[in-house]
């Protein structure tokens, strides 16, 4: 396991069943997993972000303050977000970033997340680039808003 992962479950595993926002201290946390606490904005930025479900509030100064609040969103409002972020065009490593966020936050199972996978992939979408992005962000919108509940 990566230390942005050992970091990232740390932090989610903060949160309690009936919390719903956490303070830390940057350089604390830095010190805790023995990385430099740019470490630690890397990780916060990149897997605690509104499209994951969360809010961050950050100070500086004292350590680094922040506050990590989780939003409680439904599934249909997370893959209507994720949708309106997606721009004209996504590589297949993007999508599979998309994917696994929606796995790590039960938005969709692993049945969908294997059709989402295959029919995206570089394999099934043989035309020439930059068209295969282009392609790729339309199939990939087009079967997140099918999977979008009333």
């Amino acid at each position: 396991m990566r230390i942005s992962d050992m970091i990232e479950e740390f932090i989610k595993d903060m949160f309690s069943d009936d919390e719903e926002s956490i303070e830390i201290q940057r350089n604390d946390l830095a010190e805790h997993f023995n990385c430099v606490p740019s470490q630690i904005n890397y990780v916060i930025a990149t897997r605690f972000n509104p499209s994951q479900g969360y809010y961050v509030e950050s100070r500086r100064g004292g350590g680094g303050h922040i506050k990590i609040k989780k939003i409680n969103i439904t599934k249909s409002n997370y893959l209507m977000h994720a949708i309106s972020s997606i721009g004209d065009k996504i590589t297949s490593q993007e999508v599979d970033i998309f994917i696994s966020n929606f796995l790590s936050e039960d938005i969709i199972s692993e049945t969908e997340a294997k059709l989402l996978k295959v029919a995206t992939s570089d394999n099934v979408l043989t035309i020439s680039q930059p068209d295969r992005d282009f392609i790729r962000a339309k199939i990939f919108k087009n079967m997140l808003i099918n999977l979008v509940e009333d």
